[in-house]
């Protein structure tokens, strides 16, 4: 699923209407995070988006260098306008790939990868897995987090969720519908509002593989980390095996 130009019509609103979900994640995260060692390579974020999850990177391993790899253009130019400003934004290199293209570096400090892993194939994400833990230094944390559907089944649309920004507001809302076995697409809808009036309105479609917490720390066990579910958030821990 090649999604490198399915967030264009949607990166106007992602931030916007991504920020609430990080009140609770983002303290989450850095708790996984505790006792990364700067020493011990960089700091991978798979799928970074705008940089909601790389500015916790930043606070909570300090002196890492991070690789933030975000495969759309779009996305891209909000995350490397915001690091410009971001405390720490100096030490982080923004990779125009996607997770399973990045050039992985001898040794990695922490993993990150925050409403992404949808986007892999199953085989694409258990080879991702082999090849990170191969990398990682004794302990280091992969923090990886699952949105549903668990099974592909259908989601209907939610009311529409909005925030607002000096005259406008920003609206969106999606639906899912099953594609396969293993997958569905995703059809997010967005409007811009200036006093209940749309004046702009947008569309984005994905597919999306469809997996459990369980099923992603299976994979990650598999793969030789140590791994554990808290809700949504599945958190894996390099055993220190030697590169292969």
């Amino acid at each position: 699923m090649n999604h490198y130009g399915e967030y264009d019509a949607s990166a106007p609103y992602l931030h916007l209407l991504s920020e609430s979900a990080w009140v609770d994640l983002g303290p989450r995260l850095a708790d996984a995070l505790a006792g990364a060692d700067p020493a011990a390579g960089a700091v991978l974020e798979l799928g970074a988006g705008s940089g909601l999850g790389t500015e916790r990177i930043l606070a909570a391993v300090p002196d890492s260098p991070v690789l933030a790899a975000e495969p759309s253009a779009a996305l891209r130019a909000v995350l490397i306008a915001r690091l410009r400003g971001m405390t720490g934004g100096e030490r982080v290199t923004v990779l125009p790939v996607g997770a399973a293209e990045v050039d992985l570096p001898e040794r990695l400090a922490a993993v990150v990868g925050m409403h992404m892993v949808g986007h892999l194939a199953p085989d694409t994400r258990r080879a991702l897995w082999r090849d990170i833990a191969a990398r990682l230094t004794p302990g280091a944390p992969v923090v990886l987090n699952v949105q549903p559907p668990e099974t592909a089944t259908a989601v209907p649309a939610w009311p529409p969720f909005g925030v607002r920004q000096g005259a406008l507001t920003y609206q969106g809302t999606g639906s899912a519908e099953p594609t396969g076995p293993e997958s569905v697409r995703w059809r997010m809808q967005y409007a811009t509002l200036r006093d209940g009036v749309v004046v702009e309105e947008a569309e984005a479609e994905y597919g999306w593989w469809v997996l459990s917490a369980a099923g992603l720390a299976a994979e990650l066990t598999e793969a030789g980390l140590h791994s554990e579910v808290n809700g949504d958030l599945v958190v894996a821990r390099g055993s220190g095996k030697p590169l292969s």
